[in-house]
């Protein structure tokens, strides 16, 4: 695991000033970019899902990066797997929740018939920061009456204290910084 962990540590870049002054942004993009970092990340998600959250019904990935990894992970568990959006992307009724980021506002919807009440969920994302995103799709999924498991990231960046927003909802993340 330690081994993963290090691979996938050395594949994330940091890019200063991005999308604004004063974010240092954590890019992901190479982990897609080798299979064998792309494997080892769905390698240690799978493995945490199964020993902690056995009964997990559906994976819910957040706009955008959500979708890369979310995929992939619920096909290895033999589940489904369903989006959140930015407002305005999906056909069809939708519910939407409101939220702030560290540099921005904005807001999530998922289509009304995404998420059954009564199912156990699991949220990806491939970073947590100030927790605005994961905490709008955790509302968005409690409106639904479905149970939120706990959130899996890539990335957290733990100065900004996302996770404390969160509770008690669990949050695995690979990497910390």
């Amino acid at each position: 695991m330690a081994e993963k962990l290090d691979f996938i540590a050395q594949c994330i870049r940091t890019f200063p000033d991005f999308p604004t002054k004063g974010i240092p942004f954590k890019d992901i993009f190479p982990i897609l970019k080798d299979p064998k970092a792309l494997a080892a990340v769905t390698d240690l998600f799978e493995e945490h899902v199964r020993n902690t959250f056995p009964q997990v019904d559906l994976i819910v990935g957040l706009d955008a990066r959500g979708f890369l990894f979310g995929p992939l992970l619920a096909q290895r568990l033999g589940v489904g797997f369903a989006p959140i959006r930015k407002k305005g992307k999906l056909p069809g009724p939708t519910l939407s929740v409101a939220y702030s980021l560290e540099y921005a506002k904005a807001e999530a919807e998922m289509q009304e018939d995404a998420v059954s009440a009564g199912q156990k969920i699991l949220i990806i994302d491939d970073l947590l920061a100030t927790g605005g995103t994961l905490y709008a799709a955790c509302e968005l999924i409690k409106q639904q009456k479905a149970e939120v498991l706990g959130c899996l990231v890539v990335v957290e960046l733990k100065y900004l204290s996302g996770s404390d927003k969160l509770k008690p909802t669990p949050v695995f993340s690979l990497i910390q910084y």
